[in-house]
């Protein structure tokens, strides 16, 4: 698949007569023309670091789109910004299928530029490339019996047979980086899921522990997402903002860590769904939250759902004591430090100490200990599981 995007980049030079860049509309880079110009201002900072890195940055991308990529079905010509890195002028052709964006390809501005003849036959090629990124999205959709397959088998054979079989149908893109993202709540089994760029495989999964008596079954979307690099999460997040919308509000998704190969598929299912779960408990982590942002968050959600709340902070928990249990939480994340925990809840010391007194005798805890700071700490922050 590579080879053909890197080939459909090399017609699109040869009709130009110029190197053109074909990135995804995450703005990761997918192929590029070679490039034998002796003009240094032809390779500006934005090119170059596009080109080493293969990929651009969040301020790099938003400028860009400010000329309106995103919705243009032809070429657009984007003039030189020097302050921005870009010394050059750009020429965009938006990668499109049946109306959605893709990607871009981008070439850069000569005088005289390449005529309308010329770009409209540039153009042509960019609808297969947009047939390409589509049907690689498309496969993935696909693939939803082998993906769930591996994520719900036992261990031993039974997993073994199931990785076999989704690695013979994902074929030589299966020994590559990829990284796991899971999206919770998802409607149901039947909700459509817009194709989204880089995603391997999909499936929808029931939420741990089944339904409760008189409950619908809740669902949790799996989706598997191509990377280039283990460093550069940016097609997962975006495949996570994507599928976010999917899913309807109050969604959050869980990114893990990023592994090659199909060997770990289970380990990274089970970081994703705590990533996302973090991310509906802790508003701090955003809506798309990274398995190793988490913090302590990586070992609490290895607890089963169904585990009872520490007694300790039973009567801490109930309405009539939240502001007791906001002032512990606070007091705790701030290492017990009275001064910077005063400030953070904006009262006095004398306040705090009298709600540190009142804390101890609801829970029994002593405060000036660390293993009852950590008990309280961690059930309190159980609780928001």
């Amino acid at each position: 698949m590579k080879a053909d995007y890197q080939d459909l980049a090399d017609e699109i030079s040869a009709l130009l007569g110029a190197p053109a860049t074909l990135e995804n509309r995450d703005f990761g880079l997918i192929a590029f023309g070679a490039h034998d110009s002796e003009d240094d201002s032809a390779m500006d900072p934005v090119r170059t670091r596009s080109i080493l890195t293969r990929r651009s940055t969040p301020a790099v991308r938003a400028w860009f789109e400010g000329f309106g990529i995103t919705h243009a079905t032809g070429p657009v010509r984007i003039p030189a910004a020097p302050d921005a890195g870009v010394y050059r002028g750009r020429i965009c052709l938006p990668v499109r299928h049946r109306g959605t964006v893709y990607g871009y390809v981008w070439l850069l501005d000569t005088d005289p530029g390449p005529t309308e003849q010329q770009l409209a036959a540039a153009m042509e090629v960019t609808a297969r490339i947009g047939d390409l990124l589509f049907d690689e999205a498309q496969a993935g959709a696909g693939l939803s019996r082998e993906f769930r397959a591996v994520l719900t088998a036992e261990r031993g054979w039974p997993r073994d047979m199931a990785v076999a079989s989704l690695r013979t149908a994902l074929g030589p893109s299966a020994d590559g980086l990829h990284a796991m993202v899971c999206v919770t709540p998802w409607p149901d089994e039947d909700t459509p899921v817009r194709p989204v760029p880089a995603t391997a495989a999909l499936c929808t999964m029931p939420a741990d522990g089944g339904p409760a008596a008189g409950d619908a079954t809740t669902y949790r979307l799996a989706a598997l997402i191509r990377l280039r690099t283990p460093d550069a999460l940016d097609p997962a997040l975006t495949a996570a903002a994507h599928l976010r919308e999917s899913a309807g509000a109050g969604a959050t998704a869980g990114i893990a860590p990023a592994r090659r190969g199909l060997g770990e598929l289970t380990a990274s299912w089970q970081e994703s769904s705590a990533a996302s779960r973090a991310a509906a408990a802790e508003s701090r982590f955003g809506a798309v939250a990274a398995w190793a942002s988490i913090g302590p968050y990586r070992m609490l959600t290895a607890l089963p759902q169904e585990t009872a709340p520490d007694p300790v902070v039973g009567d801490l928990l109930s309405p009539a004591h939240a502001e007791l249990a906001h002032t512990a939480e606070v007091f705790l994340d701030r290492a017990g430090q009275a001064g910077r925990t005063a400030a953070a809840l904006g009262i006095h010391r004398q306040t705090l100490y009298y709600r540190l007194s009142r804390i101890e005798q609801l829970t029994g805890l002593d405060l000036d200990e660390g293993e009852d700071r950590l008990l309280l700490h961690m059930a309190l922050k159980r609780a928001r599981l």
